[in-house]
């Protein structure tokens, strides 16, 4: 950011300026390539991804996303995974950039090689990897260069369940259903009308028909979304992500809209 007013935008004259303040502030020079060292900020999300569901239920934590990555409008990337297991007992599902995701997964996956060489028994668990990325998004933002990410952390350990948020802010929260991206405002309530009353007592069949039908819903509405997806669960057991699986979609009610299709008046 230039922080010299005389630099906002307004061409002057160096000779004749009656706003100029002495003495004159110069902007300094880039004399170097800024891809040189390979050093690059991220200014805005590039490569995205979509809406991220997540729920409470009986035996865990459920949670879903689309295999979806676009480059602005573009549909480019559709065998994307965007939910990644840290460790025994948590899993982690992203939305925005991509690019960024990664380095997360990298830094999460050093951090779980480290707690395992140290020997001594314990590992992090969901809530201790929720602070940590609530803390790393947070310094990011402070310094100005930020994570493009919104992140839902789900996880079981110790006979307790555990679903929170945080996103590029540094923003976090917890409740027993939870969503990213357009998902916040499609899907959310449908989450929540069928689990946050009881989240004990929904079933596991259960509660994959629920994100079954959310993640429908999303693919009708969101234009940014994929009919592939795919499913993690956390349980007592572990961390389990599905292979890719499709949705059963019907269109039959779009050609009775005027203007989709070949029209025959």
């Amino acid at each position: 950011m230039d922080h010299f007013p005389t630099h906002w935008g307004r061409p002057r004259n160096e000779l004749d300026d009656q706003y100029n303040t002495f003495p004159l502030h110069q902007r300094p020079a880039n004399h170097t390539d800024t891809f040189a060292n390979g050093v690059q900020r991220t200014q805005q999300p590039i490569v995205t991804g979509t809406s991220v569901l997540a729920i409470q239920y009986k035996d865990g934590i459920m949670m879903a996303a689309d295999n979806l990555a676009s480059y602005g409008s573009l549909a480019r990337f559709k065998d994307i995974t965007r939910l990644h297991a840290v460790g025994t007992s948590t899993v982690i599902g992203a939305s925005g950039d991509m690019s960024d995701f990664q380095h997360i997964q990298r830094v999460l996956d050093d951090i779980v090689t480290d707690e395992f060489t140290a020997g001594d028994g314990n590992s992090l668990g969901p809530a201790e990897i929720h602070e940590f990325l609530a803390r790393r998004m947070y310094a990011r933002r402070s310094k100005m260069n930020p994570l493009w990410n919104s992140l839902l952390v789900g996880g079981f350990q110790n006979g307790k369940r555990f679903l929170a948020f945080v996103d590029l802010l540094g923003t976090t929260y917890s409740a027993p259903s939870l969503a990213t991206g357009y998902g916040a405002h499609i899907a959310l309530p449908l989450l929540r009308q069928s689990i946050d009353p009881n989240p004990d007592a929904v079933t596991e069949e259960a509660a994959r028909e629920i994100l079954r039908n959310c993640m429908r819903v999303l693919y009708y509405r969101d234009a940014r979304s994929l009919d592939k997806y795919q499913i993690a669960t956390v349980t007592e057991a572990g961390v389990t992500i599905s292979d890719t699986q499709k949705l059963d979609t019907t269109w039959d009610f779009a050609e009775n809209i005027r203007g989709y299709g070949a029209q025959t008046q």
